[in-house]
């Protein structure tokens, strides 16, 4: 992950703080479609639309204000943005969708809270811890008289060899 994160660093920090005019967006996303290929990310389509609006964005831009620093405009509404998904607006237009699930949960809380207590949480891998050790009883079985064969095959050869 911070291999992925330091890639797509290197191809998008070049192009902050620069006037559109020495940014060319179809080379950064080529650049990063070649790098999610490099990490083997599957591309969603999303991007692509991201793609096509962004180079719909650089050309309309370009022929505007060729000066335009496309991450100043973008900077307060980016931020906006932000704010209301993971910021604190975020967090609590969420625990307002989330309350009346947690109205009709929260009575159960606490027999749900006891039953996870009372509960053995590695119940469920003892019949694989069986087979498991069963299987490996077996394979040292096998493998002790592999190895007795082999010391009599080897005792044998040594007996004919000596007479």
């Amino acid at each position: 992950m911070d291999e992925f994160e330091a890639a797509i660093r290197s191809v998008c920090e070049p192009i902050f703080d620069r006037p559109l005019k020495e940014v060319s967006f179809g080379r950064i996303l080529l650049k990063l479609f070649q790098t999610s290929r490099r990490f083997g990310i599957q591309i969603q389509p999303q991007l692509v639309l991201l793609q096509k609006t962004l180079l719909n964005i650089e050309g309309l831009g370009l022929q505007l204000d060729p000066e335009l620093d496309l991450w100043k405009t973008a900077k307060p509404w980016l931020e906006r943005w932000m704010s209301e998904q993971i910021g604190w607006r975020g967090f609590v237009k969420g625990l307002r969708r989330e309350m009346p699930h947690f109205a009709t949960l929260l009575p159960q809380l606490p027999r749900l809270i006891h039953q996870r207590l009372q509960s053995d949480p590695y119940a469920k891998f003892e019949p694989l811890l069986r087979d498991m050790l069963a299987q490996q009883r077996q394979r040292n079985l096998w493998l002790a008289t592999i190895a007795l064969l082999l010391a009599a095959t080897l005792a044998l050869a040594v007996y004919l060899h000596l007479t």
